[in-house]
């Protein structure tokens, strides 16, 4: 019906907007870096001296690009923790109210700035926790209006609204960045906190609340086990998330969103075709190794390095789409908890904080390790990491293999 567009459509682009305020913090780093430092006053911003002298809170660009990681690890465990909270107050008040409330809230939060390390960082707190109500409130509504046929190929479609608000991100950002970074958090802010007043004037929670029946189909519980295999892919997700705009200064780092835009709708199409979704993860994320290493040694040639970027993009962004969406659906309804029909946020909460965990964590150690060893070590820890993540997943795989020869 009319209806379950409506509801694609407005989960999809406040996702989106969510994402686009996290990208871009990634997309002004650069910019910040510069302006927080001493020794860089850069005539292209042409800000007043003033201006400059009372912002350079570093003495220079390592200090402050230290400070920079620190508040994406920051951000990255409020988050987490913000994940199973939100999940659990999602199912017991309004969906509708507790999104548009992290919308809002959110949006009027990164307007604020304040030239302190330590009021950055609680800010950045408050931020993370604001931002966790859009996952499992968004997953919640499409598993409320979308059951089990076809949820892969259209949860795959709908995950992409994390790749297109990294790009909505990035193009806003780089909109107004000529005039002050300050600019671009103000622009996706204002575009979140409308999107948070669209929401809670206009999306349906179920279909209960128009009168509508669904009959209710519940998935496997053998997918559960499976949190241990997702806490080790984020890290390798998000390090492409938060750490590509920083050091690419052309905008390549699209392209690993849109091949992620491609692999999720595809292996959602080809999960609901053999009704497993274990076999398909593992063989991209066998192909995402390959990926990897062809990345990490390619030639210094754009055109080369594009081509690789959405091939990554699409072996290791497309799973983790549609595991924090498709598959926390199928979760949500599993046989193990229909009793409770409101449980879909928390497991939606609980899968993706038990997958943030390992992104924050990793946020960390792929900082030091480049410092430390070099950008090779790091897609070495990228390669470890995806190896684990099929490692974690091959009893399932093994059951799901037999279960479709048989």
């Amino acid at each position: 019906s009319h209806h379950h567009v409506v509801v694609f459509l407005l989960t999809f682009f406040s996702c989106s907007l969510l994402h686009a305020s996290r990208k871009t913090f990634s997309n002004v780093k650069v910019s910040i870096s510069k302006q927080w430092t001493s020794n860089a006053f850069n005539t292209t911003l042409e800000l007043p001296i003033e201006i400059w002298s009372s912002n350079h809170l570093f003495p220079n660009t390592e200090e402050a690009t230290l400070f920079l990681g620190m508040l994406g690890i920051i951000f990255l465990f409020s988050y987490t923790v913000g994940l199973f909270i939100s999940g659990m107050v999602g199912d017991r008040l309004n969906l509708r109210w507790v999104l548009s409330f992290g919308m809002c809230s959110s949006a009027l939060l990164v307007w604020l700035h304040f030239y302190n390390r330590w009021l950055y960082c609680c800010l950045w707190i408050v931020n993370g926790l604001l931002q966790s109500t859009g996952s499992p409130c968004v997953v919640a509504v499409m598993g409320n209006w979308f059951w089990k046929n076809g949820r892969g190929v259209v949860f795959g479609l709908w995950s992409a609204c994390a790749s297109v608000g990294n790009i909505l991100g990035a193009f806003l950002a780089s909109s107004v960045l000529q005039y002050d970074y300050e600019y671009a958090f103000l622009v996706t802010a204002t575009v979140q906190f409308a999107g948070g007043i669209v929401i809670f004037f206009g999306l349906l929670v179920s279909p209960e609340e128009i009168g509508l029946q669904v009959l209710k189909q519940f998935a496997s519980t053998r997918l559960l086990p499976g949190s241990l295999a997702y806490t080790c892919l984020k890290p390798v997700n998000y390090s492409f998330f938060f750490w590509l705009p920083f050091y690419l200064t052309d905008p390549l780092s699209i392209w690993y969103d849109v091949g992620g835009i491609i692999g999720g709708t595809l292996q959602g199409f080809i999960s609901d075709i053999l009704q497993k979704r274990a076999p398909v993860l593992a063989l991209s994320l066998i192909l995402a190794i390959g990926s990897l290493v062809g990345y990490s040694r390619s030639p210094n040639n754009k055109s080369i390095s594009v081509l690789l970027m959405a091939v990554t993009g699409f072996f290791i962004g497309g799973p983790s789409n549609m595991i924090s969406s498709a598959i926390s659906a199928d979760l949500g309804h599993q046989e193990l908890i229909q009793s409770s029909s409101e449980a879909l946020a928390m497991v939606t909460g609980i899968v993706d904080g038990t997958r943030s965990i390992g992104a924050a964590v990793g946020q960390y150690l792929v900082s030091l390790i480049q410092d430390n060893l070099g950008w090779m070590w790091v897609f070495y820890f990228f390669i470890l990491m995806t190896s684990c993540t099929i490692l974690f997943i091959s009893p399932i795989i093994v059951r799901e293999i037999i279960s479709l020869v048989e």
